[in-house]
């Protein structure tokens, strides 16, 4: 049994070592939860609880504490969560004095320990769960003089395509509150069954693009304090010269972060279109890193270099010291690539009047210059590929079938977190631990019939003399797989008749 007026002490410490909590607010504090868990009256002999001083995250102090609510009826098994997300948001400080902080810090001692101060926030009071994290698999792909990051996310449900595209014209619910996950009035929210507590969430408020907007961190945490920024109000994600300024605006205000926008459209632009959001954070992506392959000039913009990307998609790179000329430049690329059709590379920008031409402009600040790279994307499909012509081909699905928005067209791969038990079975049978049945994998009630003719494949090569040595031809597959898909997704291909497409529209922008 957990000893209520013992577990109120040890959060006390804990809030005033992490969270901010004032020694002046100490004996208040210690009402709310004494009149939170039903107990009358504080603990007269504590203990030591110097252990609390070490930890990292809040894990042990979260589990004692679901334990005891559903002790004390406090919380049902399935409501702990809710209940766990909501003592930890009264522990943690008020919206308001967070931004002060943060304002205060930024102003004092810069920008990179005023993040500290907010990312460590968010993990010490449970926003960003660090240790669920920690749990998924992450691999490096060395692919030459390029590289790609995979993981496989333990935490992320898998989202279909079609379900994402809904979201565009789906009816608006007059009861519904919040509107939607990103909404800014998440901040506190109690959380349902279906919709996650946020009490413990915290944001930062700032100007994008003249209108107000706010930052958080992703619980999820693809990267490094990898924050998202969002729109105060609840409007759907688009691509317009407005978007170019919001980037820029981040980066002046984050200078040590990386900021990037999905495309607008369904395939091409993530997992969430009906508010207008960006991501960003201190982690350099793959693509970040992949050099210029090949240089050109603008007359209009001469103060702007320009470059095609080496990289496997189609990435156009703006690199100046001037905020005013490549905005103007990005905004000339944007408005061309709206309207941009080559029939040779199967590049429609619209067909019976659904457009398909989208871009996801990606901003950073490198050496004291504005850097802007800009990933072209269509969304359009065929009968021979009605999930998208430039997306993830059919053979690749049993790997990656959702869309492949900005963060994989940087080059790191979020995989779903099923793959983690079907690589190993799959390594079971090619090691033999498992015998392997062609007839069953062909049954679409097998777990792994998604992988039958993977598995197969693999086969051709003979069995592994080891479960280890079969985990490694898998992985090396599926490496192989995640940069087929990249290339899947280039609406310029390498070859000719990509190249010479891809010159065409920047000669369309003034680029030669």
């Amino acid at each position: 049994m957990v000893d209520g007026k013992i577990l109120t002490e040890k959060l006390l410490r804990y809030a005033v070592k992490f969270l901010h909590l004032n020694e002046r607010d100490v004996i208040y504090m210690r009402n709310l939860l004494l009149r939170e868990f039903n107990l009358d009256a504080p603990a007269e002999d504590c203990g030591d609880f110097s252990f609390i001083d070490t930890l990292t995250v809040p894990d042990v102090l979260v589990s004692e504490l679901e334990t005891y609510a559903l002790e004390n009826g406090l919380a049902e098994e399935h409501t702990l969560n809710l209940y766990s997300t909501y003592v930890m948001g009264i522990l943690s400080p008020l919206p308001s004095k967070v931004n002060e902080d943060f304002l205060k810090i930024k102003k004092e001692q810069g920008i990179e320990k005023a993040c500290e101060y907010f990312y460590n926030l968010s993990i010490m009071n449970n926003y960003v769960q660090k240790t669920a994290i920690s749990r998924n698999l992450k691999w490096e792909y060395v692919d030459g003089d390029k590289f790609l990051e995979i993981t496989v996310n333990l935490s992320k449900p898998e989202k279909d395509n079609k379900e994402i595209a809904k979201l565009l014209t789906a009816p608006k619910s007059a009861n519904k509150y919040p509107s939607c996950l990103l909404c800014k009035e998440n901040e506190g929210f109690k959380g349902t069954l279906t919709h996650p507590a946020r009490e413990n969430i915290r944001t930062i408020s700032l100007t994008m693009g003249g209108e107000p907007w706010f930052v958080q961190y992703s619980p999820y945490a693809y990267y490094n304090e990898h924050m998202i920024a969002i729109s105060e109000a609840h409007v759907p994600m688009h691509i317009k010269k407005d978007t170019i300024e919001k980037v820029l605006d981040f980066v002046d205000f984050f200078p040590n972060y990386m900021i990037g926008s999905n495309a607008a459209l369904p395939i091409i632009g993530g997992s969430i279109l009906n508010h207008e959001h960006f991501q960003g954070g201190e982690h350099l992506m793959p693509m970040h890193k992949a050099p210029v392959k090949e240089t050109f000039t603008s007359k209009e913009f001469p103060e702007v270099k320009i470059g095609i990307v080496d990289w496997y998609n189609s990435v156009i790179r703006l690199e100046s010291d001037s905020r005013e000329k490549i905005s103007a430049l990005a905004t000339k690329i944007v408005n061309a690539w709206e309207t941009f059709t080559c029939e040779e590379c199967f590049i429609f920008a619209e067909t019976d009047g659904v457009k398909h031409n989208s871009l996801s402009p990606v901003c950073r600040i490198k050496d004291g210059k504005y850097v802007m790279d800009m990933i072209l994307r269509n969304n359009i499909t065929t009968k021979e590929y009605p999930d998208g012509v430039f997306h993830a081909h059919p053979e690749y699905h049993n790997i990656k079938k959702e869309g492949i928005g900005l963060i994989e067209a940087m080059g790191l791969f979020i995989l779903p977190g099923r793959l983690k038990k079907q690589f190993a079975m799959m390594a079971d049978i090619l090691c033999g631990n498992t015998a392997y049945d062609e007839d069953a994998l062909n049954d679409k009630e097998n777990y792994l019939y998604a992988h039958r003719d993977m598995i197969k494949d693999l086969l051709k090569d003979g069995m592994a003399d080891s479960f280890e040595s079969a985990e490694k031809r898998i992985t090396d597959r599926v490496n192989v797989i995640c940069k087929n898909i990249l290339f899947n997704t280039a609406v310029f291909k390498k070859d000719e008749v990509g190249e010479n497409g891809f010159k065409k529209f920047l000669s369309v922008c003034g680029i030669n």
